[in-house]
């Protein structure tokens, strides 16, 4: 017998086993109690189970290089694989119908703990929308909320941003593996939400953003998330998708009108329809969802007698500051002011800005 397989190996190498789905799964371990009691039951014991095809597969194990890429990946500083026995799993997800094995995170897997909202719409958004989107993500965050979405073009950049800008940050959550960058013009935000931000995926690493991938995505999205935020969206889209998921998941859904004329809110009047709440603010949604702004948020007390601190903050000022700038007015070392103010960022005394500039916020 060799050494015992710990659960959250189990958990990974059962997720790299190819054909086998998270029904499957779910269902060899309710019947054997554990995954590594799949891992560890012989071929006989899982015929009673799953079919000839898919007991041989899980007998032979995932591919050697497949799971060593994984825990290479994750022995990197801000990198790790979360499972549902992880504390830091995300509770919501955890206990919906279809929680995903494993989630390779890259960020700050704190913020799964604060409460999330959903902010999602179309690729090919209105100006308009963009800004609507943004406004209510930079809104959510700064009452303590984490602005979730998928990382796409147009509205889902958008959100990020906005979510970027205040004390609660940002999820993205990825229709491919974490190491597939997808789109590519969205490179330096998926770059500034794994420094200051978190990213997601339930994919193994270089899965390429496959169509039927992003359902599956667009189930993160609202299993992790207290309530979802359409912005714009045309009939069908994958908007819909994630609001109808939420909806069944019991999550709030909420929708912001537009013009008759246009077919960008066709897809939002069709859910304001359906029961969405319509919403013309972002104190709308935290409303509805019980979120009180200032006792939510994260307090921003600075530490007493910290003179390094107060030096950054005064440089800062109260106008965005590139880092360039930061240098020259402190006189600090790039690595001391640079982890002086992801220190400060956690602590909700300062926010980045999609163009790399920080911004005092206290």
């Amino acid at each position: 017998m060799g050494a015992e397989i710990t659960p959250a190996c189990a958990w990974l190498r059962l997720s790299l086993i190819p054909g086998l789905t998270g029904v499957a799964l779910r269902r060899l371990i309710d019947a054997l109690g554990s995954p590594a009691a799949v891992l560890e039951n012989p071929r006989s014991a899982l015929l009673r189970l799953v079919d000839p095809v898919l007991a041989d597969a899980i007998t032979r194990g995932p591919s050697p290089a497949h799971l060593n890429a994984a825990l290479s990946w994750a022995s990197v500083p801000q990198q790790t694989i979360l499972v549902p026995d992880d504390r830091r799993y995300p509770v919501l997800l955890r206990e919906s119908p279809d929680p995903p094995p494993v989630l390779y995170a890259a960020g700050r897997t704190e913020l799964l703990q604060l409460p999330a909202i959903a902010v999602v719409g179309s690729r090919n958004a209105t100006a308009q929308g963009m800004r609507n989107a943004e406004d209510f993500a930079r809104a959510f965050s700064e009452a303590g909320c984490c602005v979730v979405s998928g990382l796409a073009l147009g509205i889902d950049a958008a959100a990020h941003r906005g979510g970027l800008s205040g004390c609660g940050s940002s999820i993205a959550v990825l229709g491919n593996g974490i190491d597939v960058l997808y789109p590519r013009r969205n490179a330096t935000l998926s770059a500034q939400l794994m420094s200051h931000g978190l990213v997601l995926s339930e994919f193994a690493l270089g899965t390429v953003p496959l169509p039927a991938n992003f359902p599956r995505r667009n189930r993160v999205i609202s299993g992790i998330s207290r309530g979802c935020l359409v912005v714009e969206a045309a009939i069908p889209s994958g908007s819909l998708i994630t609001a109808r998921i939420a909806a069944d998941l019991g999550r709030d859904v909420f929708a912001i009108p537009g013009s008759i004329h246009s077919p960008l809110t066709k897809g939002c009047h069709h859910l304001i329809k359906q029961g969405a709440t319509l919403v013309e603010c972002a104190q709308d949604v935290l409303e509805e969802l019980n979120i009180d702004a200032k006792t939510n948020a994260p307090r921003r007390e600075l530490a007493d007698h910290d003179p390094q601190t107060t030096r950054i903050l005064d440089a800062l000022g109260h106008d965005p500051c590139s880092v360039d700038l930061l240098l020259a007015r402190t006189g600090l070392a790039v690595n001391q002011l640079l982890a002086a103010l992801t220190a400060l960022e956690i602590r909700g005394h300062v926010s980045t800005l999609a163009d790399g500039r920080y911004q005092r916020i206290d």
